[in-house]
């Protein structure tokens, strides 16, 4: 993990699922504070000091979309959702009001280590550094200092919009971002609705950084909501 020891706040109402992740967890070594309600949540979130935090979107005395909106007032630490709610508009709203990764119920403990263990990774980066950062994963590296990109120690030409598309995932690595945050950023707010654009785009990028752009590697789907580059 990104540390000695972790600590994870999680916002949770359901006893059982409280005892699976705290059990789980701390076996992977977290230190792990709970909360069963999203007022209380906020409190730890703000006391704790916290690595990463964990939230249900069907708290008792809030929406749990409405603590993501809270913790974002003050922090950028990552945020994980895990709720039974699957209808993408759900994934949607919860990713667009800040969180970074989603799970439905019932999932995986290894697939929630390893979205955890990226979160982290990716946190650690310090975003605070900006384009200094290197980024590299599998083959594909990425410098946005000097806007260079290589597949495989092989330099790869890209158009100024396939690079501005690429270095918005780069920054974000590991986060599933939605279609509507990525034509903010690529294109500016008066093409959120312009969704065409990006399949295009992100179909020019898979062709020229993906060994085979029909099982991407590197440039990941997340159906009905966004992409993700895996980190």
């Amino acid at each position: 993990m990104a540390s000695p020891n972790p600590v994870m706040v999680v916002i949770e109402d359901d006893p059982q699922m409280r005892r699976f992740l705290r059990t789980s967890l701390r076996s992977q070594g977290f230190q792990i504070f709970e909360a069963d309600t999203g007022r209380r949540g906020l409190v730890e979130a703000g006391s704790r000091k916290p690595d990463l935090i964990i939230v249900d979107l069907g708290l008792p005395d809030m929406d749990g979309i409405d603590v993501i909106r809270a913790l974002r007032r003050w922090t950028m630490l990552p945020i994980i959702i895990l709720s039974a709610r699957s209808a993408e508009q759900h994934k949607i709203e919860a990713l667009d009001a800040g969180a970074d990764d989603y799970l439905t119920k019932p999932f995986g403990l290894g697939e929630l280590l390893a979205r955890i263990r990226v979160a982290l990774r990716h946190s650690a980066l310090n975003p605070q550094s900006g384009d200094s950062e290197v980024f590299t994963t599998g083959g594909l590296r990425v410098d946005l200092q000097k806007r260079l990109v290589s597949v495989n120690s092989h330099p790869v030409h890209l158009t100024p919009i396939q690079y501005r598309l690429l270095s918005v995932l780069v920054k974000h690595a590991g986060k599933v971002l939605t279609h509507r945050q990525i034509l903010n950023e690529v294109w500016g707010p008066s093409y959120l609705d312009n969704t065409h654009y990006l399949r295009i785009y992100m179909s020019q990028l898979r062709q020229k950084l993906e060994a085979d752009p029909a099982q991407p590697q590197y440039l990941l789907t997340e159906s009905g909501v966004g992409y993700r580059l895996q980190g």
